[in-house]
This record gives C-alpha cells, sequence and structure tokens, in this order.
C-alpha cells in the first residue's frame, strides 16, 4: 500500500504508521462533484494515534502547508513536493513520506477530467475505522470528515492532477 522514501528530514516515518489513500467525489444529485483524495494514517505507529498526529503536523509544516480552513491552491504554484498522477483508473500519489495509489471511482475520475484538479486532505487524526479493502459506508466518511475538529486539523490543498501523455 505505502513505500516510505528515503529522505532526510525532521519527521519520524516510524511514528506516521500505515499511510493510505482514498479517493471519493461528494454527490453529484446535489450539486457538489468535487472529486476529493485523502492520505491517512490508520493510527499504528510506534507511539499510536498521539504519535500520529504529532508525525503528521510536522509532515504538513515541512510542505510548507497549515491546517483549519486554508485551502492552499497549488495549481498555479511552482513545484511542490505532492504529485498527483490518474492513470488506467487509479490515482497515485507520490510525497516524501508515501507512494501509493488507490482505485478510482468512475465519477471521481469525470470530476478529475472535468475539474482538472482534486481537494487532497492530510489530516492530523488518524482514522483507524477506514481499513483498506474494508467497505467504508457513507456514514463512516461522514462521521470522519463531518468532525470539525477532523477538518480543522487537517491541511486541504488544491493540488493539480498529472496525466501520461500518450
Amino acid at each position: 500500500m505505502t513505500t516510505a522514501n528515503s529522505l532526510k528530514t525532521p519527521v519520524d516515518r516510524a511514528r506516521l504508521g500505515t499511510l493510505v489513500l482514498l479517493a471519493w467525489t461528494g454527490d453529484p444529485a446535489q450539486g457538489h462533484d468535487t472529486p476529493y483524495l485523502i492520505a491517512y494514517s490508520l493510527g499504528d505507529g510506534t507511539d499510536g494515534p498521539e504519535g500520529v498526529g504529532r508525525a503528521a503536523a510536522a509532515m504538513i509544516e515541512e510542505l510548507g502547508l497549515t491546517t483549519g480552513d486554508v485551502l492552499h491552491d497549488r495549481t498555479r504554484a511552482g513545484a511542490f513536493a505532492v504529485q498527483l498522477l490518474v492513470q488506467g483508473g487509479q490515482a497515485v500519489l507520490t510525497m516524501p513520506y508515501m507512494n501509493a495509489q488507490c482505485p478510482a471511482p468512475a465519477e471521481w475520475l469525470a470530476a478529475v477530467e472535468e475539474r482538472g484538479s482534486v481537494h487532497f486532505m492530510l489530516p492530523t487524526r488518524a482514522w483507524p475505522e477506514a481499513k483498506p479493502g474494508e467497505p467504508l459506508s457513507e456514514e463512516v466518511l461522514q462521521a470522519f470528515l463531518g468532525d470539525e475538529t477532523v477538518l480543522k486539523e487537517t491541511a486541504h490543498v488544491l493540488l493539480p492532477v498529472s496525466r501520461l501523455r500518450a
């Protein structure tokens, strides 16, 4: 699922634990078809969920981001350490602490095609209930991502999408 890069950094990757990637969209019937992508920890780092929070906060700072209600627009900025490639129905994320891919739903791919960017989220809180390979109900998604505290402790980035040229 994830691969650690070998960069010299103050972030202790072992404290982050397992990092997972999830792609989804809002409800297009309600006029909300934004493609979202979240990279979150399962909370199984060396210091448990509390250590995940500290390590994720350090990672967010190192990336030059902040948490809260600011949407960092990286669609016009120069080089950024987080890159997203969409190819073959997969979202492939590369960043200093993980390289991961996840299958993307058809509605997510359509929204990405239309917009050319995604709302990328990097929370400081672990999300152990959202295990890879297990079905994720809308209620579980809403309970985590609808929590104001979680949203305030999350970095939000408008991230451009890259594609391979044919």
